[in-house]
């Protein structure tokens, strides 16, 4: 049986239709709304940042470091890689691993800063976008990056020595666990500067806390003139408390940088106080940093300034506005 042909009047009811789709795809194309245009936003690229640090594995100021560069990520939709070796050598070629790797921008440490100049170097003829963070604020414009986030050590450490001075301190023991970290020294050669009593460097293998904590024992036992520790981070201060239980010293025992444990060791008066950098708002606005720059050219200080994340003084009084963050694992 044959389909009968349609009528004029749905033949003209259908043009009309089949006219009226061509226009509204027209205006959708117009509008740049249309499935291809959906479809194309769809399969852009997430941008891939990688963050190269000189962290020892298992370090929780590191750890903080992380936790803000994954929530900007997050925010942002960025794909990021996380990379870490105390070495500098290693620190080089994990940088020269995220330059094979084509990512979209790279965030450094420059603990070590001569070993990164090469890498850095790289990274910009690839046209890879470089910013520092945590270390390297005196070597980061010079090294060609476009932005860097942390506090000033040399600063950071006057402040300290300040503090020593009102505290009526008079022998104070500078404990350096990674020799040759231009941060560290920075903080040590601060506290030196403004602290109007005698200031001493010991140095110590950050990665064998034992050994942290009997070094600092030993000399607390050969010089009972000294009556407090300086450290430079959190589980250094808390095995630092150890160390003077040991030797049975009068020695009190502050600290730059915090966590969870060590703002307790505050509250409880074990460490008189810590100086809190912020790292995880370093890790959070490197990234956050590097995706503004690729999506919509900024930079952050202008490319000439540090965006300083600190110092900032964390006392007895004054901790527990920190605490519930620090419990939280983001400071």
């Amino acid at each position: 049986m044959k389909t009968p042909p349609p009528s004029p009047a749905l033949a003209r009811v259908a043009a009309l239709t089949a006219t009226a789709c061509l226009l509204l795809a027209g205006c959708s194309a117009l509008d740049g709304t249309d499935e291809a245009s959906d479809a194309d936003a769809a399969g852009t690229a997430r941008l891939k940042v990688a963050l190269v640090t000189h962290g020892g594995e298992g370090d929780a100021f590191w750890e903080l470091v992380q936790k803000g560069a994954q929530a900007a990520a997050a925010k942002d939709d960025v794909e990021l890689t996380y990379a870490s070796d105390s070495d500098p050598a290693g620190q080089a070629e994990l940088m020269r691993d995220a330059i094979r790797q084509k990512v979209d921008g790279i965030a450094v440490t420059l603990a070590k800063p001569s070993a990164m100049t090469g890498p850095v170097t790289e990274a910009r003829r690839a046209g890879i976008p470089v910013v520092g963070l945590n270390s390297g604020i005196d070597q980061w414009r010079s090294a060609g990056l476009l932005g860097y986030f942390g506090q000033d050590e040399s600063v950071a450490g006057r402040a300290v020595g300040g503090k020593l001075d009102d505290l009526r301190v008079e022998h104070a023991l500078c404990v350096i666990h990674e020799r040759g970290n231009v941060a560290l020294e920075a903080r040590c050669a601060g506290v030196k500067k403004a602290f109007g009593g005698e200031t001493e460097n010991l140095y110590v293998d950050g990665t064998d806390m034992d050994a942290v904590t009997d070094s600092v024992a030993a000399r607390l036992g050969q010089d009972p003139s000294i009556d407090e520790v300086v450290t430079m981070g959190a589980q250094f201060a808390l095995a630092a408390v150890k160390s003077a239980d040991e030797a049975r010293s009068k020695a009190r025992v502050a600290t730059f940088d915090l966590n969870k444990e060590l703002a307790q060791a505050v509250q409880d008066g074990d460490v008189q106080f810590a100086v809190d950098q912020q790292p995880y708002l370093q890790g959070y606005l490197a990234v956050d940093s590097l995706w503004l720059y690729k999506t919509n050219g900024n930079t952050l200080g202008g490319g000439e300034a540090p965006v300083l994340t600190g110092p900032a003084f964390v006392t007895k009084a004054n901790v527990a506005a920190v605490a519930r963050f620090a419990a939280n694992g983001t400071r």
